[in-house]
């Protein structure tokens, strides 16, 4: 989009190097340009970092790039729509034996739901973030696309995949063309105080990435002793409730065995948590739910994609084919380790993000 002075732009600003410099490659490419900040942490909350996004020193530093580049800031408190939309979702999803991805949550209630709401009270057509990633209008089909950033180790379009047409009409990616090193540079260059801080890559409400704990110290879950069960039945030993365990993990476990054995399924009805050997994690075919189609309507029929079953990994060649009620099921040419329920399941036709959905709960044989 081409940018002038009757085109305003609204940036999430998190207060990092990234959002901080969409901003000013908007405000150079001639947008008007409003920054907001959304707390979505209340006041006293113990579990909110101080460096994290959104915490103090992050809306200190959206701030200070804001009155550096001479736009107005806003801080907008959405820590109730956290709470109901991403937090409760986030333990819900533990207590159902699913490992949640509480990011692309966060992404399409909020960053693109709440802050594109925001943005049109302002008077504003556009939002605009950080993410690595890129959105085009199809020249066939007119429809929006969702592409990879072009930094392949930046790429954050698997985190969007759950956006739909009417968001991505009105979203912009600054950095979607940029490398980490290029977009530090650009901040460089316009002397923004958010140049060089560093990123975590932890989820932001999760405290030194201790999942348990914060379950524990926000009394979403309760310790409740079930057993840990192998293969056939027998009990191995102990634990304090199904939500503090995911599959493929090993550690923790506490249990003495003459080979190393791994968290194959979670059981929430009994909670029990099944152990085994790590062979019995590959998995060549899964379903997932709530569909999100992208590039296209549903398709008719099967489709071949490159599937990534987590962020980070790097994709496998599958089939996927259009089920009722938008389900799919995903049959790999490979198996894969550690498919895991809950997890978003990103499908890729070369740099477009074709789709996605959510990985069900395999049905296990229960011993």
């Amino acid at each position: 989009m081409t940018g002038n002075s009757d085109t305003r732009v609204v940036v999430g600003m998190s207060g990092g190097v990234d959002s901080s410099t969409a901003a000013a490659l908007l405000l150079e490419q001639g947008h008007q340009v409003i920054g907001i900040t959304l707390k979505l942490w209340p006041q006293d909350c113990l579990s909110r970092a101080e460096d994290k996004c959104c915490g103090p020193q992050a809306v200190s530093d959206a701030r200070s790039v804001c009155q550096r580049l001479g736009i107005p800031f806003y801080l907008v408190d959405e820590a109730n729509a956290f709470q109901q939309e991403v937090i409760a979702y986030f333990a819900a999803e533990y207590r159902a034996g699913r490992t949640p991805n509480p990011c692309v949550m966060c992404n399409e209630k909020l960053k693109f739901g709440t802050l594109l709401t925001q943005a049109r009270k302002l008077g504003g057509t556009h939002v605009a973030t950080g993410h690595y990633a890129r959105v085009e209008r199809g020249p066939d089909s007119g429809r929006w696309l969702l592409k990879r950033g072009r930094d392949p180790r930046r790429d954050q379009s698997y985190f969007l995949f759950s956006l739909r047409q009417e968001q991505l009409a009105h979203i912009l990616f600054p950095l979607g063309e940029l490398l980490k090193t290029e977009t530090r540079e650009h901040a460089r260059g316009h002397r923004l105080k958010t140049a060089d801080k560093e990123e975590s890559m932890e989820i932001c409400f999760v405290p030194d990435n201790d999942y348990g704990g914060f379950l524990r110290k926000a009394g979403l879950v309760a310790p409740h002793a079930g057993e840990i069960v192998d293969l056939d039945g027998r009990v191995l030993g102990r634990h304090e409730g199904i939500e503090f365990f995911t599959i493929g993990q090993r550690r923790g476990l506490r249990i003495a065995a003459p080979a190393p054995l791994y968290v194959l399924d979670l059981d929430p009805a009994r909670n029990r948590v099944l152990v085994g050997p790590a062979s019995e994690l590959q998995r060549r075919g899964f379903s997932v739910a709530r569909c999100n189609w992208i590039s296209c309507e549903e398709p008719a029929g099967p489709v071949e994609a490159l599937v990534k079953i987590r962020y980070n990994h790097p994709g496998t060649p599958g089939m996927i084919t259009p089920l009722p009620g938008g389900r799919a099921r995903v049959e790999l040419k490979e198996p894969q380790r550690a498919i895991t329920p809950g997890q978003a399941s990103v499908f890729y036709q070369g740099d477009t993000v074709l789709g996605g959905g959510w990985i069900e709960r395999f049905e296990h044989p229960q011993p």
